[in-house]
């Protein structure tokens, strides 16, 4: 039989697994391209003429990130014959607001590009939870085993913290410069976020099936 193209559900038990931690980079390493090729983007355009025709540091750090984006899926699909939903979901978002920007000259695109993302993925997690789905299962299920109330639980929670992210985002950018802006995607949003994270252990603690993991806490 052929394997699926998407990852399968988290208690599949043909659902092949990756490396936390090079998850992570995968996940993370794109984010920190966007970074870095924006605070030095004109250093990238004196070195490599052809990234200055795309316009000023932005562009160059939005046309990068579409690279590094379309390179880590790459990479998943190699290691595990499978591409990520939610990897993927934001990848397809950065591929069409990355070509807007970079057609149209305007930043606007990928600054909205974060508040559509987490606006899609609060709508799909709450919006799986009506018709009975605790979709966090695929992104979770490697570091955690819940049962249903856990699961249910902490996809309500991180449902409403991805519209928080967007609100967040869209005050930002709409005051702020884009020097500030890209800096509070970076250094803002990830302190924020695994602060959060932390925030969950105690529902996970107690939602465990995972009899080992509930003795380490």
């Amino acid at each position: 039989m052929q394997e699926p193209i998407f990852e399968r559900e988290p208690a599949d038990p043909k659902r092949r697994h990756m490396n936390p931690l090079l998850k992570l980079v995968l996940e993370l390493g794109p984010l920190m391209v966007f970074f870095f090729a924006n605070s030095r983007g004109e250093w990238l355009a004196e070195r490599f003429p052809s990234l200055g025709e795309l316009g000023g540091p932005l562009f160059i750090a939005t046309g990068l990130f579409m690279v590094a984006t379309a390179l880590a899926l790459a990479v998943s699909w190699l290691l595990v014959r499978t591409l990520p939903i939610m990897p993927l979901v934001s990848g397809a978002v950065v591929f069409v607001f990355g070509a807007l920007t970079l057609w149209l000259q305007d930043e606007t695109f990928i600054k909205m590009k974060p508040t559509i993302v987490n606006s899609l993925f609060g709508a799909v997690l709450l919006g799986g939870l009506l018709f009975g789905k605790s979709l966090l299962g695929y992104v979770f299920d490697e570091a955690f085993k819940l049962d249903a109330e856990g699961w249910r639980k902490l996809t309500l929670r991180w449902g409403l913290f991805f519209f928080f992210l967007a609100v967040a985002n869209e005050v930002v950018w709409r005051s702020f410069s884009t020097d500030f802006w890209v800096a509070f995607k970076v250094w803002g949003i990830m302190p924020i976020t695994l602060v959060f994270t932390f925030s969950q252990m105690p529902l996970i603690m107690r939602h465990s099936t995972d009899e080992a993991f509930k003795r380490k806490g």
